[in-house]
């Protein structure tokens, strides 16, 4: 099969799966099939595939993810000692462990098409990652708690593992919790990074975005912990800043070079 003929294939189940997008028109362009495909993949529910549909699956979305193009920890630069700053699509990244900005739910955003970090690792990941995410909170039995974090295999994703954690939502104006909730995310990530020997792991912007914490105060937390961390536990981990945009890129930059 080449990516058409598995996107088409994976479209065609995936509509067969719901009763009420029976009727849906299958469209010729590539990039409509493409919006389509990731739509369908957003609003699956929690459950089983066929092998056949997941190794086709499996098959297509590494393909897509080689074609954007493979980022290695190997490659990048180091701004200061074991930390990094790096702007991309961290679907693309190879490291042991990206981290993923979740919501209190924890089985990734439903939402056709939306641009926030919780969709795009959920789609390349592949629908695997939404049914062990499910397993896990059926095991806690209750939505998971602002600042803490759960690992999961990444499935079709470059790296290792994705590591979930629940951000503060703000509310108006930004709080001391709100600050000590977010700090408390980062330092989730790094101890489960820890006790599954985790050698490096990319850090996403949390928080910021559709929970509103202001950019710049966001990163200050996320460096300040990253560095009081790794100087109290002499942890060795490697840490990628991972920005999309150019001003948190910026912010980023400004605050490792002067700290």
């Amino acid at each position: 099969m080449n990516q058409t003929e598995r996107r088409l294939f994976l479209i065609k189940n995936l509509i067969s799966e719901q009763k009420q997008f029976q009727n849906i028109m299958i469209p010729e362009d590539e990039t409509a099939q493409k919006r389509l495909l990731r739509s369908l993949f957003n609003i699956r529910m929690p459950i089983p595939a066929s092998d056949k549909f997941l190794a086709i699956q499996d098959a297509y979305l590494q393909e897509e993810i080689k074609c954007k193009g493979i980022t290695e920890l190997s490659g990048l630069r180091q701004i200061v000692e074991g930390l990094y700053l790096w702007q991309g699509d961290i679907t693309t990244l190879r490291c042991d462990a990206i981290v993923n900005a979740a919501n209190s739910k924890m089985l990734g955003c439903f939402y056709p098409n939306h641009g926030c970090i919780d969709n795009a690792i959920h789609t390349f990941a592949g629908v695997q990652l939404r049914l062990a995410c499910a397993e896990l909170m059926k095991q806690q039995g209750h939505e998971e708690e602002t600042g803490q974090a759960k690992i999961t295999p990444a499935f079709n994703l470059p790296c290792r593992y994705v590591i979930h954690t629940v951000g503060p939502v703000v509310q108006r104006t930004l709080t001391q919790k709100d600050k000590e909730l977010l700090a408390s995310c980062y330092c989730s990530c790094l101890e489960l990074a820890k006790r599954n020997n985790l050698k490096s792991i990319a850090l996403c912007c949390i928080s910021t975005g559709e929970f509103h914490f202001p950019n710049d105060k966001a990163a200050e937390i996320a460096v300040e912990t990253i560095k009081d961390y790794k100087a109290h536990t002499h942890s060795e981990i490697e840490v990628i800043f991972n920005v999309y945009k150019e001003a948190d890129f910026n912010i980023y930059h400004k605050l490792l070079q002067t700290n």
